[in-house]
């Protein structure tokens, strides 16, 4: 099967950053596009203890820079890409990419994982197993590895 619609969710850590760079090479070899996705819930931002609306604004800004430099890196390697930032208040992770992926009509979903395991895992969840659960489609789970 070729893909030829890739989604990408974001969030501008190392591990994502791989996630990027293997879904651009993916589109590459099967003449593709990239779309990549950072989902902000302002929401979960508002009920934080350091909330502010210069705290949201300076999210949105940094998600909007974070989806400008995926972008620039599938524009380097000549890959057609767009960006979507999602600031559905209250959505989940796994929900919001699964969203985009059924709206967009993604042939795969690309994701970063940091491959917590044991108490890390539980106390911070799993991002990538929520997309994986929540996903229409295929999922390529890539690993972030040593000190991603």
């Amino acid at each position: 099967m070729t893909y030829k619609r890739i989604l990408v969710p974001v969030d501008g850590s190392a591990t994502s950053d791989k996630a990027v760079a293997s879904a651009i090479e993916l589109a590459r070899r099967n003449d593709g596009h990239v779309r990549f996705l950072f989902c902000l819930d302002e929401l979960a931002l508002a009920s934080g203890p350091e909330y502010s609306g210069h705290a949201v604004e300076a999210a949105r800004d940094e998600a909007r820079a974070i989806l400008a430099r995926a972008r620039s890196s599938a524009e380097r390697a000549a890959v057609p890409a767009d960006v979507h930032l999602d600031e559905s208040p209250g959505k989940r992770l796994g929900h919001c990419v699964a969203d985009q992926a059924s709206e967009w009509k993604a042939d795969l979903v690309v994701v970063g994982t940091h491959g917590r395991k044991g108490l890390a895992r539980v106390l911070m969840g799993s991002g990538a197993e929520s997309i994986i659960r929540e996903a229409p489609g295929p999922v390529l789970v890539i690993r972030g590895g040593d000190g991603a």
